[in-house]
């Protein structure tokens, strides 16, 4: 089953009721769609965009009334007043554009997370001028969660943004937006960028997940499946002496302060298998596949926490018993993309 999904495109505005925020989130869905996706970019008087901002609409409206004045009653300081103040706003015009201009952003490969977990986007700003630039704001495309930094002459910054993901699967990123009011906020900078990378959303675990299933007699083995009362899986003993130090196992040595062993001869008696037709019942609710993924995931991270060696089992896949970091990506990956 395929889990390449594109992250849920965030609803409308009502049309009745904020007609203009409508408006504006079909502008930017459209031109969204438009754009070429890429993890670095360079911005250009190309993809490089600036409009007055409310206060830069109050500073022309002001000056025009100070020239009609000044017209009107021949006021010489009137008039050096009105060209002072509108020559200060020409140039924060260029230095606002310029403070974009120029710049390059790339984003970083994102970390995998898990569903209602925040992933964090890395963008980092590479400053090639001699001047440095300030005031320069990241978001996410039709969001107010700003993170604003400043980048140094000939450096670079990093800037975090938070995507909240509601579905597993690999999924598109949204769309970024950068902009900036440096220096007199007369004049709104901005640019609309559209990330290539992907994010990889693993199911969310289970809170209260039941114990790990028994470990189910390996090829060739004779005895039963035993569970621990504790719910752990048989698979260690009590240190003894002459151990090799490799097989202690440390986790459970900080968890409970006694020194455990693996146990070599029941690991190779029975081996932990989590089958998603095993996942057992669910309370309160129907035994959906989400809620199954949820229990597999929540008990692939307890076999991690107890380094036991596990094995994961879904139609059509299976993941040979292993331990370790990469083998728990490798089955929450499986998760995943089911």
């Amino acid at each position: 089953m395929s889990a390449d999904k594109k992250l849920k495109k965030p609803k409308l505005p009502n049309p009745l009721l904020h007609p203009v925020q409508h408006v504006r989130a079909r502008i930017n869905r459209f031109w969204v769609g438009r754009l070429k996706p890429a993890d670095s970019t360079t911005l250009t008087q190309h993809n490089v965009y600036i409009l007055p901002t409310r206060p830069g609409w109050m500073l022309g409206l002001t000056l025009l009334v100070l020239l009609i004045a000044s017209i009107n009653y021949q006021l010489n300081l009137g008039y050096v007043l009105t060209f002072l103040l509108a020559g200060c706003a020409v140039v924060g015009m260029h230095v606002c554009h310029g403070t974009l201009r120029g710049l390059s952003m790339h984003l970083l490969t994102p970390e995998p997370t898990f569903v209602g977990s925040a992933a964090l986007l890395t963008v980092q700003l590479q400053n090639p001028r001699k001047t440095p630039r300030y005031g320069i704001g990241l978001a996410l495309l039709g969001t107010q969660q700003w993170s604003w930094t400043n980048v140094e002459a000939q450096g670079s910054a990093s800037v975090h943004i938070a995507v909240h993901p509601d579905k597993r699967g690999l999924q598109d990123l949204p769309a970024l937006t950068a902009e900036t009011h440096f220096p007199l906020g007369t004049f709104r900078v901005w640019t609309v960028w559209r990330p290539a990378a992907r994010l990889l959303v693993y199911p969310a675990a289970e809170r209260q997940a039941p114990p790990l299933p028994p470990g189910a007699p390996s090829a060739g083995g004779t005895a039963t499946a035993q569970r621990q009362a504790s719910g752990e899986f048989d698979g260690v003993r009590a240190y003894r002496r002459g151990d090799a130090l490799k097989t202690v196992v440390w986790k459970k040595v900080a968890k409970a302060g006694q020194l455990v062993s693996r146990d070599t001869q029941q690991a190779q008696r029975f081996e932990l298998w989590l089958d998603l037709q095993q996942t057992g019942h669910f309370a309160g609710s129907a035994a959906s596949l989400e809620h199954k993924l949820s229990r597999l995931c929540a008990w692939v991270l307890a076999a991690h926490r107890q380094d036991l060696r596990y094995g994961l089992r879904l139609p059509g896949q299976d993941i040979a018993p292993d331990s370790g970091e990469a083998h728990k990506r490798a089955c929450l990956t499986a998760l995943a993309l089911y």
